[in-house]
């Protein structure tokens, strides 16, 4: 039986991983290092591909590490410390959906951020390690083929409900990552647009 008690802490911990996911580390380390605002850089995004723009691959790989534990940290958190459901698994699916619309509309940036690739699959090992190890795989293998990290990210999220079916994951984890999927492609709905007029930027020469 749901409670008052349940949903107060539910929305709790969705307002924290929102917080947490808000948290702007590619912005962060540019204004520290460069005394610039990334959003003024390239595609404007706060993520680890624009961040290699100005700091190089180094940073990039960075960014995306720590983007990626920011989603990480807050599903392994609430599945852990905070499931109300654990036959559902509903709590840590909120906190992956939370942490996501936090790094793509930074409270902290004027709901302004990054396009939530990292974060996502951050979420996705949390909720799912084997979906995660693939998800990322198959977009290092796409981004290093084509050198279009937008596409990789674009055709790799998109596998993640396939893939949380094949592992017979439970319906809630299906839903986010499909949900996840679609919210992606949306924030790429510029990218999608560049690589069909063949304008799309390459991550290397």
């Amino acid at each position: 039986m749901i409670t008052l008690s349940m949903v107060f802490k539910i929305i709790i911990v969705m307002v924290i991983s929102y917080l947490i996911g808000s948290i702007p580390t590619g912005y962060i380390i540019v204004k520290r290092l460069k005394g610039i605002d990334i959003r003024t850089i390239g595609s404007g995004s706060t993520g680890a591909t624009n961040v290699k723009r100005v700091l190089g691959t180094k940073w990039f790989f960075t960014v995306m590490l720590l983007d990626g534990l920011k989603g990480m940290a807050v599903v392994y958190i609430a599945s852990r410390f905070f499931n109300f459901f654990d036959y559902i698994g509903l709590t840590p699916t909120l906190a992956a959906i939370s942490v996501i619309i936090g790094h793509s509309k930074s409270v902290f940036l004027k709901f302004t951020g990054g396009k939530s690739v990292a974060t996502g699959v951050g979420t996705l090992l949390a909720l799912c390690f084997p979906v995660g190890i693939i998800v990322a795989a198959i977009w290092g293998i796409i981004t290093y083929t084509t050198k279009y990290v937008s596409l990789g990210s674009i055709i790799a999220v998109s596998l993640a409900p396939v893939l949380m079916s094949a592992f017979d994951e439970n319906v809630y984890y299906i839903c986010f990552s499909a949900i996840g999927a679609i919210y992606v492609i949306i924030m790429h709905r510029a990218n999608i647009k560049r690589l069909f007029d063949g304008t799309e930027n390459k991550v290397r020469k």
